[in-house]
């Protein structure tokens, strides 16, 4: 079983490593932080570490998958099958943003951290969740195009994906900004969002 499939399914030990780890790679970058050092702020010894993960690169990718599990899992659930389209790229993108503002330190390893994971045997592992994601804003987005031209699809779903991703970045990366009603302009966002993607050109 691969360090990613353990990570669906993780002890309590291995959960607060992770949790610690998160925290750990958002504050110094995940190419700065050392397995001593995760061991240390856990409270085991690095050998006890090594019993729950071979090496700091199966950490980097058991959290990569775990916050990208857990970013889908949130907009699953949040998307009424049965409310009309518009509502639906709307709660996404609700959910998304919610996401990130309320699990900053993951999403900020997850999304805006280096490329310390280029090159890693997992790297695809958290490519494929990544994209099993990726594929929900996809579903809603040929749904409302009619089309099964993908790269049409494509094209507007990354879109999409840029603008929400890019006002998440934003309430976490500027929050001293003079915001004049943070949730006025959250809420006219992913308005215009949702408009975007409906629209019939």
């Amino acid at each position: 079983m691969t360090e990613a499939a353990k990570s669906a399914d993780l002890s309590p030990r291995r959960a607060q490593i992770l949790d610690v780890a998160i925290d750990l790679f958002a504050r110094h970058g995940l190419d700065n932080v050392t397995t001593r050092q995760i061991a240390a702020a856990v409270g085991i010894s690095q050998p006890s570490l090594y019993a729950h993960f071979p090496n700091r690169e199966a950490i980097c990718v058991a959290v990569c998958v775990r916050v990208m599990e857990r970013l889908e899992a949130e907009l699953t659930r949040t998307i009424a099958p049965d409310a009309p389209l518009r509502a639906r790229i709307i709660h996404l993108g609700e959910s998304y943003v919610r996401f990130g503002l309320d699990n900053e330190a993951a999403y900020r390893v997850a999304f805006m951290g280096t490329d310390a994971t280029d090159g890693m045997d997992g790297k695809d592992e958290i490519k494929a969740v990544g994209l099993r994601t990726f594929g929900l804003l996809c579903a809603l987005v040929e749904e409302a195009l009619g089309s099964d031209d993908p790269h049409r699809v494509a094209i507007r779903a990354q879109s999409a994906w840029a603008s929400i991703h890019g006002l998440t970045s934003l309430l976490l990366g500027c929050q001293n900004f003079p915001w004049v009603d943070p949730e006025g302009f959250r809420t006219a966002h992913l308005a215009t969002v949702a408009d975007m993607i409906l629209r019939s050109d």
